[in-house]
């Protein structure tokens, strides 16, 4: 402990010296000292410069501090030396951000992958560190036989990350997002308090931190729902001839709830037009289910289905070897300006039909690009800060975009059509999922959140009453803005 301490006061003088270049005094940086940790402060630039990008790749901001916390202590601590100091806080995860959201310019921000502890699942349910992946979650539960209910599709995130905007997954559909399965957390309001909160205790705090974006505090440690895993998925990715045949069968398959995971996608086409696929998923242990039930009433075409029997661990890192030939090839790398929205079914043909004729596939949306057209009853969302379309049934409608080329002038394109998108999508009734690639004013947030702004609202002023906490999503007027003492928030310049 006596040697981070002093790794502490030894950086804060460098620091000391850093403030010169951004306004502030040292001496204002000495009246408040670092405090004591378990984990450790960096003030070096590499480590700064490492938080400021995200998976977007295409705008951040490097902080004056990074946080390695050792325990929940040490992130209750620094939140309340960064607000003594007039700085921000935010907590960054696996950096799966899309637009900066998880930034602190010139503030702090806490690595939370310290705090990836995972316990041992019991009975129906795991206690895990907010810096856990969902990888690493199954890692303990499938020996046990057990699994989340709702898993994203991309294994690599960080649960605290996942819970604060949501967690949108193939089962989503009939069980919600992965914030109505967490149980209870222990959270740090921006006040610097550690309190757990489930639905139980402290109920307001609760919903506030649910799909919150981490607006009132920070996670620190989930409580997750679990259910009993199956050994063997009987999957089919089904295709078919146009849209219309294909959200015929969506609402089917919602309805009848013959598959466990439904979800809709319309890829590029090797012809350079696009295709439409549904991907569905019977979840069993045991013996096999009936094809002929399974695939009973459909409408699509017989000839083009693509069956499999995988084990269960196998389908839900399916996107492993795609993330392996991205890496590859540099894309991964490469700016990400996606855009993820719902839009209800009333109108959800009519929408995606005007938006498929804006765009030439291969260049808007990349060859290994396509955009989501998956099902979700609204019902199943119970988290009250994750707005929907105001109909039962709605689609996730999403461009998953994977550019071919690190050029920021096509990135800044495709970040310009995704607001052009969003307002599309809204003025037909549809919503969005606050993990896109665009700027959003806080006249624009409280239009998003509706009859919720002034429910998170009263939480900020309850709970974070500086406004300290995640100043990146830019929600509140009154909030820290993009410019924090002369230090602008930068695009990224990538060519």
């Amino acid at each position: 402990m006596r040697s981070i301490r002093r790794t502490v006061l030894i950086a804060a003088a460098v620091a000391d010296a850093a403030a010169v270049a951004t306004g502030v005094s040292a001496a204002r940086k000495r009246d408040v000292p670092p405090p004591a940790l378990d984990g450790e402060l960096r003030f070096d630039q590499a480590t700064r410069d490492a938080t400021a990008d995200d998976f977007g790749h295409l705008v951040g901001t490097s902080p004056d501090v990074v946080l390695l916390p050792g325990s929940t202590a040490d992130v209750a601590a620094t939140i309340c030396w960064a607000a003594k100091r007039g700085r921000t806080f935010a907590a960054q995860g696996q950096r799966h951000s899309v637009w900066g959201r998880s930034s602190a310019p010139n503030g702090v921000v806490a690595d939370m992958s310290t705090q990836r502890f995972v316990g041992r699942a019991r009975g129906d349910r795991i206690v895990v560190g907010a810096g856990a992946t969902w990888s690493e979650v199954l890692a303990a539960t499938l020996p046990q036989g057990k699994t989340p209910t709702v898993l994203t599709d991309y294994l690599g995130l960080s649960v605290g990350g996942t819970l604060a905007v949501g967690g949108v997954g193939g089962t989503t559909w009939r069980h919600g997002v992965q914030s109505d399965n967490v149980l209870s957390m222990v959270v740090v309001t921006g006040a610097g308090r550690t309190i757990t909160c489930s639905a139980e205790h402290h109920p307001d705090l609760f919903d506030a931190v649910r799909a919150g974006l981490g607006q009132v505090a920070v996670i620190t440690e989930a409580t997750l729902a679990l259910v009993e895993a199956p050994q063997q998925v009987r999957r089919f990715v089904l295709s078919y001839p146009d849209l219309a045949t294909m959200l015929r069968d969506e609402r089917l398959l919602v309805r009848d709830g013959r598959f466990g995971a439904v979800q809709g996608a319309i890829p590029v086409a090797p012809s350079g037009g696009v295709a439409f696929q549904v991907d569905v998923a019977k979840f069993f242990t045991g013996s096999p289910p009936d094809d002929g039930v399974l695939l009973a009433g459909l409408s699509d075409d017989p000839a083009g289905r693509k069956p499999s029997t995988i084990p269960y661990p196998d389908y839900l890192d399916r996107l492993a070897g795609l993330e392996s030939a991205l890496r590859a090839n540099g894309q991964w790398f490469h700016p990400h300006p996606w855009i993820t929205t719902f839009i209800g079914d009333s109108r959800v043909e009519d929408v995606v039909d005007d938006e498929l004729g804006r765009i030439d596939p291969a260049h808007d949306l990349g060859a290994l690009g396509q955009i989501v057209l998956s099902p979700i009853r609204t019902g199943a969302i119970t988290s009250p800060l994750l707005r929907t379309p105001a109909e039962e049934l709605c689609f996730a409608f999403n461009f998953v975009r994977v550019p071919t080329t690190a050029d920021r002038g096509n990135a800044d394109r495709l970040v310009e059509s995704n607001r052009a998108v969003y307002e599309r999508v809204r003025r037909n009734g549809g919503t969005l999922y606050p993990v896109s690639a665009f700027p959003m004013s806080p006249e624009d947030w409280r239009r998003h959140f509706g009859p919720a702004f002034d429910r998170l609202r009263e939480a900020k002023r309850t709970f974070d009453p500086d406004h300290v906490l995640t100043p990146g999503y830019e929600i509140f007027e009154d909030g820290p803005r993009r410019i924090v003492e002369g230090v602008p928030r930068r695009r990224l310049s990538r060519r």
